[in-house]
């Protein structure tokens, strides 16, 4: 398509050009994204071309004598002008620049000031930008870019032959380079976009700039002039030329609708225009995928490719490759068939492939080994040759060993499973990894598609031998490297959210039924696929218990326990734990849940290995404690048996020793206060434990609940106990203040605030309502609110477990609601997953019984249910 208007050399240039823009983007639908960026490139020109010949400064200048050139830089000489792109100008002299010049900026650019649009200029001499060009990047790039607009043709021209012959040609590797280094700096700040669920369009890895990083480094490679000249010299082919424009073309299409919906300049996909996006774009739900959950997948995929594209170049230019060191002591295949070829691997032809099917897989083991990646060409091999690959392929004993190799070789600076995926090759060996690739969940917890996830759940898991992340736990290491069979662990952590692929809501049950299959297919024994087909069912285990149940209680770990049934099980378990919390991103794995998950899993180790605790056992330890309690205080007599015989069997069976000791101390503190409380930091989970002794009376809970969140500290766990003597001795673990430099001054407003609640002259419901934002349910997720009632987990309580979405007031609003219900709250414990909560809470009712009748369950459900918005 393409745009006709009439011209009006009379009408203001500026004037002319807001029409024209406004009938463009009221006819935006119709265009394809390259042919619209171009046309909006193309109304500058004519703006420009427009001023230039009706400037009343330019005959001013003495263009014959010292002729200049109006060039457009950057993404405007590409001619690929986005919606809100800033449109970047260069004037240029071929002589010194005159005073006169800034009148002419004057004409040409604050008219577009005025109409608000972001525009950048420079005026320079040609010895100037040469010398400019020689010696900052930005300055380079943006000259490499440059279009001729308009003025003296021949002035453009010495510039690009004088970027040629005096910076391009003189250090073309030296730039080339820096190019790269800048690439990778751009990354490593911007994230993969590839794999990110809030991508950047621009400067993520995957992104636009990726693209441009291409065209730059093929001007000075190959003094391109056309980006499809690539094809000629062979750094894409046909195929991939097409399938590239393809990717930046639905790039660009979401670039210019970002723009459009924000008003402004905009690359950072955000969730809240995720969805708007994907409808405005047509996306329909299909196969239990939302239509946002599409866009992001296709989205992934493209960017995927760009990203793709870039390091095959830059890979075949040589600047890629591994070191020799890198690559260890052995570099050469030794696999026949398989060939090293400008520096990559490579087969030594199709035949080879064709009389030898096992080749396909073998040339990512060599990978794997000599850490080197495929060339362009035998990437192109495996796709071409993938229908190879079929049930007796995948039965073969040597394509199973060297998957496992596969799995167990140190990761290296080539990550061979994601060459796998790239090239298809990973879908064909297991089918059933095709519907999770690029596949999306629309939550902001999990950061990456579930394909790319389950691989950086092997590279965690596999890191742990060799190279462990900084920061990972020691028990981890010594964990792994004591395990027998390491690649049943990576074959479950490969498939774990297998089940991912059905839209049942019950991934790990289905996906456990799915590797099973997976692993009699590829010809492993049956013991083999129940290990794999139990981990993948059982991964979410060890982490939803420890975060949603009283791990103190001796129940919890025993019932575990039982499940598990087995020491290497749980080992493997544990590791898959960590590894998939690391691999979903901070919000899972954060010191607070590593510090949760590895006191729950050695609890569960110590009972598989020292066999149930007894309750005799128990008795004695509480008999135990006493006698330190009673030593440790050096009291005596009927006041000290008063005091022990008040503390609850519950708190004397989970508190430690010194702790009762420091509570009954804390206790002798409150002297007819409203409450005392003593806080202390964990440097390790990096949390707050905050000990409060009051006199207990209903609702006390919700009021810590409420002046916790006044404060911004945040509750992740409570211990309530209840004292004979009427005495509530609460343990909770909270969140640091914001602001840790003035910490202690925000625990006493905290507890300013609290003796006013317990007093009652604070109405925590008054404020928090009136702080509570109104947009605290304009998530990322449209899932409704639920509560679950769970009789059958505890002997002695009622878990009652929220799903919410977090806003400001939210646990004081359910532990309000549970206490009007005439239920004490024992245990809480909070999950937050960026902004949906899981609130747990172990309750029993006004005599100290089960809530367990139907009646009463469907009572506390509603009741919680009508206080959340």
């Amino acid at each position: 398509m393409s745009l006709h208007v009439r011209e009006n050399n009379t009408a203001d240039p500026a004037e002319t050009l807001k029409l024209r823009r406004q009938e463009l983007f009221a006819s935006a639908m119709q265009w394809e994204p390259a042919e619209f960026i171009r046309a909006h490139a193309e109304l500058f020109d004519s703006y420009f071309q427009q001023c230039f010949a009706s400037s009343r400064v330019g005959p001013e200048l003495g263009i014959n004598r010292n002729p200049y050139a109006v060039i457009a830089l950057g993404g405007y000489g590409r001619a690929e002008q986005c919606v809100f792109s800033d449109v970047d100008l260069l004037l240029l002299f071929e002589k010194s620049v005159p005073a006169e010049a800034e009148e002419l900026v004057r004409e040409y650019v604050y008219p577009l000031w005025d109409l608000g649009l972001e525009v950048g200029y420079a005026i320079r001499s040609l010895r100037e930008c040469i010398s400019m060009a020689r010696e900052d990047l930005e300055i380079l790039t943006s000259v490499l870019d440059a279009r001729f607009l308009c003025g003296i043709s021949s002035v453009y021209a010495a510039m690009t032959d004088q970027l040629r012959q005096r910076v391009l040609s003189r250090a073309p590797g030296r730039i080339m380079g820096s190019l790269v280094e800048r690439n990778r700096g751009r990354h490593e700040r911007y994230g993969d976009s590839t794999f990110l669920l809030e991508p950047n369009l621009k400067e993520g890895a995957g992104g636009l700039r990726d693209y441009h990083t291409i065209r730059w480094i093929g001007r000075i490679k190959y003094d391109l002039r056309e980006f499809r000249d690539l094809e000629y010299h062979g750094a894409l082919s046909s195929e991939e030329y097409e399938n590239l424009c393809d990717a930046l073309s639905f790039i660009w299409k979401i670039r210019n609708r970002l723009h459009y919906f924000t008003g402004r300049k905009c690359d950072q996909l955000y969730f809240n225009y995720q969805v708007r996006l994907a409808e405005e774009m047509g996306f329909a739900e299909k196969e239990g995928q939302l239509p946002v959950e599409r866009l992001m997948s296709e989205l992934h995929a493209k960017m995927g490719y760009v990203k793709q594209q870039l390091v095959l170049f830059l890979f075949e230019l040589g600047f890629e490759k591994p070191s020799r060191r890198s690559l260890g002591f052995q570099r050469y295949p030794e696999t026949p068939g398989i060939e090293i070829s400008r520096g990559g691997l490579n087969f030594e032809s199709s035949g080879r492939i064709i009389k030898s099917p096992v080749l396909l897989i073998r040339i990512f083991e060599v990978a794997a080994r000599l850490r080197m990646p495929l060339t362009r060409e035998a990437g192109r091999l495996v796709r071409e040759f993938g229908y190879l690959v079929d049930d007796k392929f995948r039965e073969n004993p040597e394509v199973r060993r060297a998957l496992e190799n596969i799995l167990q070789i140190p990761s290296g600076p080539v990550n061979v499973l994601e060459q796998m995926l790239d090239t298809g090759f990973l879908v064909r060996l297991i089918p059933e990894f095709g519907s999770i690739v690029d596949r999306i969940q629309f939550d902001a917890y999990h950061l990456y598609p579930v394909d790319r996830h389950s691989l950086r759940t092997v590279y965690f898991i596999k890191s742990f031998g060799d190279n462990p992340p900084e920061g990972v736990d020691p028990l981890c290491i010594k964990i792994y490297n004591g395990l027998k069979r390491k690649h049943l662990l990576l074959l479950a952590a490969l498939l774990h959210d297998i089940g991912k692929s059905r839209a049942d809501g019950k991934h790990s049950d289905t996906g456990a039924k799915m590797a099973g299959a997976i692993m009699r297919r590829l010809g492993y024994g049956g013991k083999e696929a129940r290990l794999v087909s139990s981990l993948v069912e059982s991964h979410l285990l060890l982490v939803k218990t420890a975060s949603r149940r009283d791990i103190n209680d001796e129940e919890t770990a025993i019932r575990v326990a039982r499940e598990i049934g087995n020491v290497n099980v749980l080992k493997m378990m544990y590791l898959l734990t960590v590894a998939d919390s690391m691999a979903t991103g901070p919000k899972a794995w954060n010191d607070w849940t590593a510090t949760l998950v590895r006191d729950f899993f050695l609890k569960i180790l110590h009972i598989l290995e020292k066999g149930e605790l007894a309750t005799t056992g128990a008795v004695r330890r509480v008999e135990k404690k006493k006698a330190y309690v009673r030593k440790a205080l050096n009291l005596s007599g009927p006041e000290t048996e008063e005091l022990i015989g008040a503390l609850s069997p519950r708190y004397l069976l989970y508190a430690d020793a010194k702790d009762i000791v420091s509570h009954i101390e804390l206790f002798t503190r409150l002297n007819g206060r409203e409450f005392v409380w003593d806080i202390t930091a964990d440097e390790k989970s990096k949390t707050r434990t905050v000990v409060v002794c009051a006199k207990d009376r209903p609702g006390l809970f919700s009021k810590f609940a409420g002046v916790f969140t006044l404060n911004g500290i945040d509750i992740l766990d409570a211990q309530i106990y209840t004292w004979k003597n009427g005495i509530a001795l609460d343990i909770f673990t909270v969140t640091p203040p914001p602001d840790q430099i003035f910490e202690e001054e925000r625990w006493q407003r905290a507890a300013r605030d609290l003796e006013a609640a317990l007093s009652g002259g604070l109405d925590l419901s008054q404020v928090l309502s009136d702080r509570q934002d109104k947009a605290a349910r304009a998530g990322v997720d449209s899932r409704p609110n639920r509560v679950e009632i769970d009789n059958e987990s505890s002997s002695f309580y009622t878990i009652v477990e929220v799903f919410a979405y977090d806003f400001p007031g939210l646990l004081y609003r359910i532990t309000d609601a549970l206490t009007r219900n005439g239920l004490d709250i024992w245990v809480a414990k909070i999950s937050t997953k960026v902004d949906q909560v899981v609130d747990v809470f172990y309750v029993r009712d006004e005599q100290g019984g089960k809530a367990d009748s139907p009646a009463r369950e469907e009572q506390i459900r509603e009741q919680v249910l009508s206080v959340l918005p």
